[in-house]
Protein backbone atom coordinates (compact mmCIF):
# COMPACT_ATOMS: atom_id res chain seq x y z
CA UNK A 1 0.00 0.00 0.00
CA UNK A 2 1.25 3.46 -0.88
CA UNK A 3 2.22 5.22 2.41
CA UNK A 4 1.04 8.55 1.52
CA UNK A 5 -2.49 7.55 -0.56
CA UNK A 6 -5.45 9.03 0.54
CA UNK A 7 -6.33 6.48 3.50
CA UNK A 8 -3.10 7.84 5.06
CA UNK A 9 -3.49 9.47 8.21
CA UNK A 10 -1.00 12.54 7.70
CA UNK A 11 -0.27 12.46 4.15
CA UNK A 12 3.16 13.92 3.86
CA UNK A 13 2.63 15.12 0.13
CA UNK A 14 2.22 18.81 0.17
CA UNK A 15 -1.52 20.47 1.24
CA UNK A 16 -1.82 22.38 -2.10
CA UNK A 17 -4.83 24.09 -0.72
CA UNK A 18 -7.64 25.01 -3.58
CA UNK A 19 -11.11 26.30 -3.91
CA UNK A 20 -13.36 24.35 -6.25
CA UNK A 21 -16.83 25.08 -7.33
CA UNK A 22 -19.27 21.90 -7.78
CA UNK A 23 -22.88 21.74 -7.72
CA UNK A 24 -24.13 20.47 -4.07
CA UNK A 25 -28.24 19.84 -3.63
CA UNK A 26 -29.35 21.91 -6.29
CA UNK A 27 -26.86 24.61 -6.30
CA UNK A 28 -23.55 25.42 -7.15
CA UNK A 29 -20.87 26.53 -3.74
CA UNK A 30 -17.51 26.88 -3.45
CA UNK A 31 -15.85 24.66 -1.19
CA UNK A 32 -11.87 23.82 0.27
CA UNK A 33 -9.99 20.52 -1.05
CA UNK A 34 -6.36 20.24 -0.95
CA UNK A 35 -3.35 17.28 -1.90
CA UNK A 36 -3.46 14.14 -0.21
CA UNK A 37 -7.01 13.30 0.03
CA UNK A 38 -9.28 11.49 -2.34
CA UNK A 39 -10.80 13.32 -5.20
CA UNK A 40 -9.50 16.85 -4.47
CA UNK A 41 -10.50 18.62 -7.90
CA UNK A 42 -14.09 17.28 -8.13
CA UNK A 43 -16.64 15.03 -6.90
CA UNK A 44 -15.99 11.98 -8.08
CA UNK A 45 -17.75 10.13 -10.74
CA UNK A 46 -18.68 7.37 -8.14
CA UNK A 47 -20.52 9.78 -5.43
CA UNK A 48 -22.32 11.32 -8.10
CA UNK A 49 -23.84 8.07 -8.58
CA UNK A 50 -24.75 7.77 -5.34
CA UNK A 51 -25.95 10.73 -4.94
CA UNK A 52 -27.96 10.91 -7.82
CA UNK A 53 -29.56 7.33 -6.71
CA UNK A 54 -30.53 7.61 -2.77
CA UNK A 55 -33.62 8.56 -1.21
CA UNK A 56 -34.37 11.49 0.90
CA UNK A 57 -32.23 10.88 4.15
CA UNK A 58 -34.31 10.53 7.54
CA UNK A 59 -34.71 13.97 9.11
CA UNK A 60 -33.73 13.19 12.45
CA UNK A 61 -30.90 10.78 14.12
CA UNK A 62 -27.45 10.01 13.48
CA UNK A 63 -26.58 10.11 9.64
CA UNK A 64 -23.25 8.62 8.65
CA UNK A 65 -20.50 8.95 5.96
CA UNK A 66 -18.08 6.29 6.07
CA UNK A 67 -14.56 7.51 4.30
CA UNK A 68 -15.93 11.31 3.89
CA UNK A 69 -13.23 12.54 1.98
CA UNK A 70 -13.35 16.24 2.09
CA UNK A 71 -17.12 16.02 2.51
CA UNK A 72 -19.25 15.87 -0.81
CA UNK A 73 -21.62 13.32 0.78
CA UNK A 74 -21.61 14.60 4.39
CA UNK A 75 -22.36 18.07 3.70
CA UNK A 76 -25.35 17.00 1.70
CA UNK A 77 -26.34 14.73 4.35
CA UNK A 78 -26.29 18.06 6.45
CA UNK A 79 -27.59 20.12 3.88
CA UNK A 80 -30.68 17.79 3.52
CA UNK A 81 -31.13 16.74 6.99
CA UNK A 82 -30.93 19.67 9.04
CA UNK A 83 -32.47 18.36 12.27
CA UNK A 84 -29.77 15.22 12.02
CA UNK A 85 -26.54 14.40 13.27
CA UNK A 86 -24.13 13.65 10.60
CA UNK A 87 -21.05 12.04 11.11
CA UNK A 88 -18.13 12.33 8.75
CA UNK A 89 -15.20 9.44 9.72
CA UNK A 90 -12.32 9.02 7.69
CA UNK A 91 -8.48 8.26 8.86
CA UNK A 92 -6.78 10.99 6.92
CA UNK A 93 -6.83 14.05 9.62
CA UNK A 94 -6.40 16.06 6.26
CA UNK A 95 -9.57 15.18 4.80
CA UNK A 96 -11.28 15.66 8.16
CA UNK A 97 -10.06 19.45 8.29
CA UNK A 98 -11.16 20.10 4.86
CA UNK A 99 -15.01 18.79 6.12
CA UNK A 100 -14.81 20.87 9.57
CA UNK A 101 -14.17 23.76 6.99
CA UNK A 102 -16.21 23.01 4.35
CA UNK A 103 -19.45 23.01 6.96
CA UNK A 104 -18.35 26.34 8.38
CA UNK A 105 -18.29 27.79 4.97
CA UNK A 106 -21.50 26.26 4.34
CA UNK A 107 -23.19 27.49 7.64
CA UNK A 108 -23.50 23.39 8.93
CA UNK A 109 -23.39 23.30 12.59
CA UNK A 110 -24.55 19.77 12.75
CA UNK A 111 -21.79 17.85 11.17
CA UNK A 112 -19.19 15.74 12.86
CA UNK A 113 -16.10 15.24 11.39
CA UNK A 114 -13.90 12.34 13.30
CA UNK A 115 -11.43 9.61 13.20
CA UNK A 116 -13.51 6.40 13.43
CA UNK A 117 -12.72 6.08 17.23
CA UNK A 118 -14.08 8.99 18.28
CA UNK A 119 -17.95 7.80 17.26
CA UNK A 120 -19.34 7.49 20.62
CA UNK A 121 -20.06 3.14 20.87
CA UNK A 122 -23.85 3.85 21.96
CA UNK A 123 -24.96 5.44 18.76
CA UNK A 124 -26.78 3.81 15.72
CA UNK A 125 -27.50 4.93 12.47
CA UNK A 126 -30.77 6.55 10.59
CA UNK A 127 -28.71 5.46 7.70
CA UNK A 128 -25.24 5.15 6.02
CA UNK A 129 -23.94 6.63 2.86
CA UNK A 130 -20.74 5.73 1.65
CA UNK A 131 -18.41 5.63 -1.37
CA UNK A 132 -16.34 2.86 0.50
CA UNK A 133 -12.50 3.24 0.05
CA UNK A 134 -11.96 -0.13 -2.11
CA UNK A 135 -8.19 0.53 -2.62
CA UNK A 136 -7.55 0.19 0.55
CA UNK A 137 -7.24 -3.73 0.40
CA UNK A 138 -9.83 -6.24 0.83
CA UNK A 139 -9.27 -7.51 4.37
CA UNK A 140 -9.42 -3.96 5.69
CA UNK A 141 -12.52 -2.85 3.69
CA UNK A 142 -14.16 -5.87 5.05
CA UNK A 143 -13.37 -5.00 8.22
CA UNK A 144 -14.40 -1.63 7.95
CA UNK A 145 -17.86 -2.48 6.60
CA UNK A 146 -18.67 -5.10 9.53
CA UNK A 147 -18.00 -2.13 12.32
CA UNK A 148 -20.14 -0.26 11.28
CA UNK A 149 -23.03 -1.75 9.12
CA UNK A 150 -24.42 -3.94 12.02
CA UNK A 151 -25.11 -0.43 13.51
CA UNK A 152 -27.61 0.66 11.00
CA UNK A 153 -31.17 1.00 13.63
CA UNK A 154 -33.76 -1.01 13.11
CA UNK A 155 -35.32 -0.86 9.46
CA UNK A 156 -32.35 1.90 8.51
CA UNK A 157 -30.50 1.64 4.95
CA UNK A 158 -26.39 1.72 3.90
CA UNK A 159 -26.29 2.83 0.59
CA UNK A 160 -22.98 2.15 -1.40
CA UNK A 161 -21.51 2.93 -4.47
CA UNK A 162 -18.57 0.63 -6.18
CA UNK A 163 -17.20 0.83 -9.11
CA UNK A 164 -18.34 -2.41 -11.00
CA UNK A 165 -14.76 -3.38 -12.41
CA UNK A 166 -13.24 -3.37 -8.33
CA UNK A 167 -15.95 -6.21 -7.38
CA UNK A 168 -19.35 -4.31 -6.71
CA UNK A 169 -20.57 -8.14 -7.02
CA UNK A 170 -18.19 -10.25 -5.26
CA UNK A 171 -18.61 -7.43 -2.24
CA UNK A 172 -22.50 -7.82 -2.58
CA UNK A 173 -21.77 -11.52 -2.43
CA UNK A 174 -19.44 -11.39 0.24
CA UNK A 175 -22.12 -8.58 2.19
CA UNK A 176 -24.91 -10.81 1.85
CA UNK A 177 -23.00 -14.19 3.36
CA UNK A 178 -21.22 -12.25 6.20
CA UNK A 179 -23.46 -9.64 7.40
CA UNK A 180 -26.37 -11.13 10.57
CA UNK A 181 -28.80 -12.49 10.46
CA UNK A 182 -31.80 -10.54 8.85
CA UNK A 183 -29.65 -7.75 6.85
CA UNK A 184 -30.86 -8.14 3.54
CA UNK A 185 -28.39 -6.82 0.57
CA UNK A 186 -29.72 -5.55 -3.02
CA UNK A 187 -28.54 -3.55 -5.99
CA UNK A 188 -30.25 -0.45 -6.53
CA UNK A 189 -28.65 0.90 -9.54
CA UNK A 190 -25.91 0.01 -12.25
CA UNK A 191 -24.55 3.61 -13.82
CA UNK A 192 -21.64 4.56 -15.62
CA UNK A 193 -19.97 1.47 -14.04
CA UNK A 194 -20.42 1.93 -10.76
CA UNK A 195 -23.06 -0.16 -8.80
CA UNK A 196 -24.96 1.55 -5.83
CA UNK A 197 -25.50 -1.28 -3.43
CA UNK A 198 -28.43 -1.19 -0.52
CA UNK A 199 -27.92 -2.70 2.89
CA UNK A 200 -30.96 -3.42 4.91
CA UNK A 201 -31.31 -3.94 8.28
CA UNK A 202 -33.59 -6.16 10.53
CA UNK A 203 -36.88 -4.52 11.84
CA UNK A 204 -36.04 -5.61 15.41
CA UNK A 205 -33.05 -4.22 17.00
CA UNK A 206 -31.16 -6.48 19.78
CA UNK A 207 -32.25 -5.70 23.78
CA UNK A 208 -30.43 -3.17 24.59
CA UNK A 209 -29.94 -1.30 21.46
CA UNK A 210 -31.33 1.73 19.73
CA UNK A 211 -30.24 5.72 19.19
CA UNK A 212 -29.31 7.34 21.95
CA UNK A 213 -31.03 10.69 22.19
CA UNK A 214 -28.55 12.25 24.47
CA UNK A 215 -25.83 11.51 22.14
CA UNK A 216 -26.29 14.96 20.19
CA UNK A 217 -23.91 17.45 18.20
CA UNK A 218 -20.58 17.95 18.88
Amino acid sequence: MPSDHYFSSNPRSGRAPRTIRVQLVGREVELETAGGVFSPERIDAGTRVLLGTVSEPPQHGHLLDVGCGWGPIALTLAVKAPEAIVWAIDVNERALDLVRRNARRLGLDNVNAVLPDDVPDGIRFATIWSNPPIRVGKAELHALLLRWLPRLDADAIAWLVVQRNLGSDSLQRWLDETLPEGFEVDRAELSKGYRVLTVSAPGDPAPGQGTNPDLTRG
